[in-house]
Parts: structure tokens; C-alpha cells; sequence
């Protein structure tokens, strides 16, 4: 009777186990905690959403759960996305696009193209950016996905915009806008990109009025910038016009309107080309000031992130070794409950025998060696415990290492930022300076005044001194320690010209910036990049700025 209810009290021990082992591993436990991952990401809780959407995609691997694997890992790289961490976001999104690619279908494959697009064109990549959105357009185009065709072509359309691709970005336009017609606030996306397109024909009286029309009939105005993209299109329309007081009033608007930083930058930088033109000078440089202020406070929110990622990195890293710990753990403690449970199973076996042969001398020794053995496997896991808390500790202090290491990254490239945005400014400030001069020169009066004459010229002669490439350099050797010594090493053949645009590149000036900063036209700045992409051996020019990065 007893040895009855013996197995069945152990019988109803394993289902029990064997229900809460089971509960923890279905399906629907993996997507509720991707559902509270995503949750907690739109609260912007990084370090809890990443905690849970880490678990699900180790459960879904473990049982290959291919759609939890691809929406966990996509939504890890939507996690670093929000913290404009882009290349960690990128990382995800093509391993989410691998998933996408071996074990999903097409729908899958076409959201995560567009993410990834999405990140080249917030690097300014539009190369990359347009090759991604053209692989999502043409698998909506085979699934006959009318909503998602039209988003794309949107995108397309906009980074031919980008790109001075005028025509084909009309026609990507003109084909989203009828297939939008069931989203209005994607409708008045495409609207917006055609008004721009409008603009940079230079048909500024008809995008200025498609913008206004727009800016009346649109319910919410604050949905993407909806607002303060449409009053900029009026703002750069009326600065074609050379109209400059509604230009004026239309970019203060924008500023009553308390916008971020990235487009308070955009609307300083605007308001300063006006006041030039309107050669009203002082206010053109406070404006100036205004554009640097902007950059410098967008710097430090920048700066800011990067810790923030850094730090979620490591705790992120601490969480994956605490899970590990906790596994291995877990495993011990089943172990030993197993060998418990099979000693109490022995015991009994041993007692039925002895109570069945009436040797009460045999059950006490064998009794004595179940306690021995017992006491062995506690006291060897007990040292197995101990050894899984060294290699934790051993762990933390890798981490650490790793996160001072990213800290010295994150300084020397903020550095980095501020002495571009620095030189940026000072090239900008004395092409102003070199204007004001040279308009002075032309003022008769003034041109007869030979003493007045002779100042300005000495004033132009300064401003076009050596010296500030030579304290730039050194400001620049002082961050990036033996950058150029080791370029110059791998490739001797690079002479002092090419020194100073790889330096600019180097640090991520756009085309436009390099070409205001060596007082050259865009397009031979363009050239010039080619052609030193050549003398270092690259395929084409996009590859520079990656390959320097690198040396």
C-alpha cells in the first residue's frame, strides 16, 4: 500500500514539472513576450524591451520559430534605430532579412528591406538606400500589394529628389499618389515629395502654392514634420523669388512653432542665406552663430545616445551572461533533483528489499553509501557553483574593459564632430567676410580711398593665409593620433592636397561642405573624390569613406 501511493505521489511530481516546462515553452509565451518587447521599446524602455525580445528570439531558435526569430530580431534592430545607433540597427535588420530570405516569404523579405533603405538614407546613402526600396518596390509589384507599391515609390521618388534625378522622381510620385488615396496621411507624403519636386525644377510659384494648399487642408500638421516640411518648401520658394521679407516671416513661423533641433537647424541656416542676399550682414553672421549653436547642442544630444547605447550594450551583455549563469545553473539544481529523486527511488527499492529479506544490516549499509554519494554530488556542485561565479566576475571585467574602449571611441569621434562643424564655420564665416570685401571694392567711392583700398586688400590676404589649414591639422593629429602618418605610409604617392580632402572626408563633411570649405564647385569636388578613390585603388568613389575609416 505504500509503495502505491508512493509512485503515485511521484507519478503527479513529474506531470507537474513536466506542465510548467511546457507552459514556458509554447508559442504563444514567445509571442507575448515580443508583444511586451514592443511595448516597451514605444515607451522607449531600451534595456527592457531588448531583455525581452533577446528571450524570444533565443526560445523561437530553440524551437525554430522562424517568424518569432525574424519579428524578435527585427525588432531588436527597431530598438538601436531609436537610439540612432544605425549601424548596430543594420546588423539586425540583415540578419532579419536573412531569416526573411531562407525560412519566410516575400512579405516578410519587403519589410525589412525598407528599414534597411530607411538607415542609408538617414546616412545619406542614397546609392544603397535606392538599391534596398527598388528590392521591396519589385516584390510588391509580384505580390500585386497596391498599399505597399505606392509606399515605395513615395520613398523612391524621394531619393531621386535627393539625388537630382527630377524626372524619374516625378514619375515614382505620380504613380504612389493614386494607390496612397486609402491613407491620407501617406497621401499627403507624396503631395509634399511632388511640391519639393516642383521646387527643385525651379517652378517655385507652383510648389509654393501646392504647399499652401496643403498646409490649410491637412488635419494633422504634426504627423512626420508634415507642418514644418511644407512651410519650408513656401520658405525656399520665396528665397528663389528673391522675395525675402515673406521668406523671413514664413521661416519665424516655423520657429513659433517650437520645432526640434534638426529643423531649427535647417531654418537658421536658411534665414542666414537670406539675410546675405539681402546683404544684411549682421544678421546673416548671428544667424551663422545660430546654425553652430544648433549643431553643437545636436552634438552633445548625439553624444548622448552613443553613451546611452553603450550602456545598453553592456547591460545587454550582463543579461545574456546572467542568462547564461542562470541556465547552467538551472541545469545543476535539475541534476541534482534528478539524482535526488533517483536516490529516494533507490532508497525505497532498497527498503522494499530489505523489508521484504528482513536484513536490517544490509538496509543501514547501503543506507550509509546513498548518504556518502549524496554528500559527494552536493559538495561537487557546490564547487561547480562557485566556479560559474569566478567566470562571472572574470566576465564583468571583460565588459568593463569593453565599455571604456567604446568611451574613448564615442570621445574621439565627437571630437571628431566638433572640430568639422568648427571648420565647417570658419570657412562658411570668412567666404561671408571675402564677399562683404569684395562688394566694397566695387563701391566707387570707396576704390578711390587708396588708404581704405590697401586694408582691404591686406584684410583679403589674411583671410586666404595657410595658417588655419596648418591649425586645423594640428587639431586634427592631436585627435586621430598617426591617422595621416599611417596613410601616408600605406600610400606615399598621396600628396598635401590629398591629404586635406581625405581629412574632411575622413570626417563625414558631405560633398557639399568639402567644396565649401576648399572654395570649389560641387561637381569638382565630386571629381576630386574620384579621382583620389583611384589613387588609393577603390572600385568607385563610395567605397573612400569606408576604406579611410578603416586605416
Amino acid at each position: 500500500m505504500l509503495k502505491k501511493k508512493f509512485h503515485i505521489s511521484l507519478y503527479l511530481l513529474f506531470m507537474l514539472l513536466f506542465a510548467i516546462n511546457l507552459s514556458a515553452n509554447t508559442i504563444q509565451h514567445c509571442d507575448s513576450l515580443i508583444k511586451q518587447g514592443v511595448d516597451a521599446m514605444w515607451k522607449k524602455e531600451h534595456i527592457k524591451s531588448l531583455e525581452l525580445l533577446t528571450e524570444a528570439r533565443n526560445l523561437a531558435e530553440k524551437n525554430h520559430w522562424y517568424e518569432q526569430v525574424f519579428l524578435a530580431t527585427n525588432n531588436i534592430g527597431a530598438n538601436y534605430f531609436t537610439m540612432l545607433d544605425y549601424g548596430e540597427a543594420l546588423n539586425y535588420y540583415l540578419e532579419s532579412y536573412t531569416i526573411a530570405v531562407k525560412e519566410l516569404d516575400p512579405q516578410h523579405e519587403m519589410v525589412v528591406l525598407n528599414n534597411i533603405a530607411i538607415i542609408y538614407t538617414k546616412e545619406r546613402n542614397f546609392d544603397k538606400a535606392e538599391e534596398y526600396f527598388q528590392k521591396a518596390y519589385k516584390i510588391a509589384k509580384e505580390k500585386n500589394d497596391t498599399l505597399k507599391i505606392g509606399l515605395y515609390a513615395m520613398n523612391l521618388g524621394g531619393v531621386a529628389n535627393e539625388t537630382n534625378r527630377l524626372e524619374d522622381a516625378k514619375k515614382y510620385i505620380m504613380e504612389s499618389i493614386p494607390l496612397l488615396k486609402q491613407e491620407p496621411h501617406l497621401l499627403v507624403l507624396a503631395e509634399i515629395c511632388l511640391a519639393e519636386n516642383e521646387l527643385l525644377k525651379g517652378n517655385t510659384t507652383l510648389a509654393r502654392e501646392k504647399a499652401q494648399e496643403l498646409y490649410t487642408s491637412t488635419d494633422n500638421l504634426d504627423y512626420n514634420d508634415t507642418g514644418i516640411s511644407l512651410m519650408l518648401i513656401i520658405v525656399k520658394s520665396y528665397l528663389k523669388e528673391g522675395k525675402y521679407t515673406p521668406a523671413i516671416t514664413a521661416a519665424n513661423k516655423i520657429l513659433t512653432g517650437s520645432p526640434n533641433l534638426e529643423n531649427k537647424k535647417t531654418v537658421y541656416t536658411l534665414l542666414a542665406d537670406i539675410y546675405f542676399k539681402d546683404k544684411v550682414y549682421d544678421k546673416a553672421l548671428q544667424y551663422k552663430d545660430s546654425v553652430l549653436w544648433a549643431e553643437v547642442q545636436l552634438n552633445d544630444i548625439k553624444n548622448g545616445k552613443l553613451l546611452e547605447t553603450s550602456k545598453v550594450k553592456f547591460e545587454m551583455q550582463d543579461y545574456k551572461n546572467q542568462i547564461a549563469l542562470n541556465q547552467e545553473k538551472l541545469n545543476t539544481e535539475r541534476k541534482t533533483f534528478y539524482s535526488i529523486i533517483a536516490a529516494i527511488v533507490a532508497l525505497v527499492i532498497i527498503l522494499v528489499l530489505i523489508l521484504r529479506n528482513r536484513s536490517v544490516k544490509l538496509m543501514q549499509k547501503k543506507l550509509v553509501a546513498e548518504r556518502n554519494e549524496k554528500a559527494i554530488a552536493l559538495e561537487l556542485a557546490q564547487e561547480k557553483n562557485e566556479n560559474l561565479l569566478l567566470e562571472k566576475q572574470i566576465q564583468d571585467k571583460e565588459n568593463k574593459a569593453k565599455l571604456e574602449q567604446e568611451r574613448l571611441k564615442n570621445e574621439i569621434e565627437s571630437r571628431n564632430r566638433e572640430l568639422s562643424a568648427k571648420a565647417l564655420y570658419l570657412s562658411q564665416r570668412n567666404t561671408i567676410l571675402e564677399d562683404i570685401l569684395t562688394s566694397l571694392g566695387k563701391v566707387p567711392e570707396l576704390s578711390k580711398n587708396e588708404s581704405l583700398a590697401g586694408h582691404i586688400k591686406t584684410l583679403k590676404s589674411h583671410l586666404k593665409d595657410e595658417n588655419e589649414w596648418e591649425n586645423f591639422l594640428t587639431h586634427f593629429e592631436e585627435v586621430n593620433q598617426g591617422y595621416i602618418t599611417r596613410l601616408k605610409t600605406i600610400h606615399p604617392s598621396l600628396n598635401a592636397n590629398d591629404v586635406r580632402f581625405i581629412c574632411y572626408v575622413y570626417m563625414n563633411l558631405s560633398t557639399k561642405e568639402i567644396a565649401s570649405m576648399l572654395n570649389i564647385t560641387v561637381e569638382a569636388c565630386r571629381k576630386r573624390k574620384e579621382r583620389i578613390a583611384a589613387k588609393l585603388e577603390l572600385p568607385d568613389s563610395s567605397h573612400l569613406y569606408s576604406y579611410l575609416y578603416t586605416v
